[in-house]
């Protein structure tokens, strides 16, 4: 399965066509998405009003819902974040370390457009599209 970032998703609902846009919306309509609760948080708290909130939380209704954290990917996370330092790398934001940490153990694939994901693609094995 394949994990969307919200990085990816923000992009598409402003009606960017960026390289990842594209990929998206040409696996929209045939591949099985992935929408992690974390996700979904970043994506509603950026919207202006409640009713706005409520259209976009209806649409991604379509996707599965997953929580992308337990205390034992907690605890992977945070080894990750270790051997990444250890290498002279910081992972910025928190969610994004769980996020990659999550499809990793998982075994999906992340679409994203953020240059957190990058180190744990060369030094961890993130597998992205």
């Amino acid at each position: 399965m394949i994990l969307v970032d919200s990085s990816v998703w923000i992009d598409h609902l402003r009606r960017r066509a960026t390289r990842q846009v594209l990929q998206l919306r040409s696996l929209m309509s045939s591949t099985p998405l992935l929408v992690g609760d974390l996700i979904l948080c970043e994506l509603l708290r950026g919207l202006r009003s409640d009713a706005e909130a409520r259209l976009i939380e209806r649409g991604f209704r379509q996707y599965e819902i997953v929580p992308l954290c337990d205390p034992g990917l907690a605890v992977t996370a945070a080894a990750n974040y270790r051997f990444l330092r250890a290498r002279g790398v910081t992972v910025r934001k928190l969610a994004d370390l769980i996020i990659g940490t999550f499809c990793i153990e998982r075994g999906h694939a992340l679409l994203h457009s953020d240059r957190d994901f990058e180190p744990m693609e060369r030094l961890l094995g993130l597998r992205t599209i």
